[in-house]
């Protein structure tokens, strides 16, 4: 009979660095080098390995501290070399506890990388640019009407002086221009023209879809390219 294939467990916490805590609790800093050396050599970071080397300086340095610190009469480390000493033990346990939850994270729970950023083709970068364009030429029209007019904005058969991104006037601009700048049938530019005539002016461009019934679908579509001044 065939043996069930078994599904290996995950690996425990221990496992997974838990072990680098023990070490360095368990020591009171002082193997703090060691769980710092392991990151390093898993993850293959400079920085983790640079990491390690100051911590394993900082104990050597803290060690040689006590070590050639004055003694009392009772036997005990005294003065200005024991105290540093201590303290940077003190220093290597409690900044070694968070570094480990640091490097931790960076060894076995890596955070996926981010996407490459997809580049914008040069199409859709000019078509973006042309309807910012749009934006401010009719923020203009509302803010200054008679500039709009003295700029030819919406009037690309009178040479425009300004960039409007491609904007045409419904209350001024023949039909074949209105028909060309909306992408629209030169019949309907034509109904635009004569609705345009009807009404005297148009006082907003929506006004244009009532006078000359273009099909609900052709709206967006003139709302893109049309300004009225």
């Amino acid at each position: 009979m065939p043996a069930t294939p078994t599904t290996p467990l995950p690996p425990t916490w221990f496992v997974r660095g838990g072990w680098w805590f023990v070490v360095h609790v368990g020591s009171l800093g002082i193997l703090a080098a060691v769980p710092f050396t392991h990151a390093a050599v898993r993850s293959r970071r400079i920085g983790h390995a640079v990491l390690a080397g100051v911590v394993l300086v900082m104990t050597m340095l803290a060690f040689l501290l006590v070590g050639t610190a004055e003694h009392d009469a009772a036997g005990h480390v005294v003065g200005f070399a024991a105290h540093l000493g201590g303290t940077l033990f003190g220093l290597i346990l409690l900044a070694g506890l968070v570094g480990l939850v640091v490097v931790r994270a960076q060894v076995y729970d890596p955070r996926p990388p981010r996407p490459p950023a997809r580049a914008i083709q040069p199409a859709h970068a000019r078509a973006l640019a042309a309807r910012a364009r749009r934006d401010e030429a009719r923020r203009l029209v509302v803010a200054d009407p008679l500039l709009a007019r003295e700029l030819r904005i919406g009037r690309p058969d009178l040479a425009p002086k300004y960039d409007d991104g491609g904007l045409v006037d419904l209350n001024a601009a023949p039909a074949r221009v209105v028909a060309a700048v909306c992408g629209i049938d030169p019949v309907q530019a034509v109904r635009i023209v004569q609705a345009r005539q009807a009404a005297g002016r148009f006082a907003a461009v929506d006004d244009v879809f009532a006078w000359a019934d273009l099909p609900i679908g052709l709206w967006d579509q003139v709302r893109d390219r049309a300004v009225v001044l």
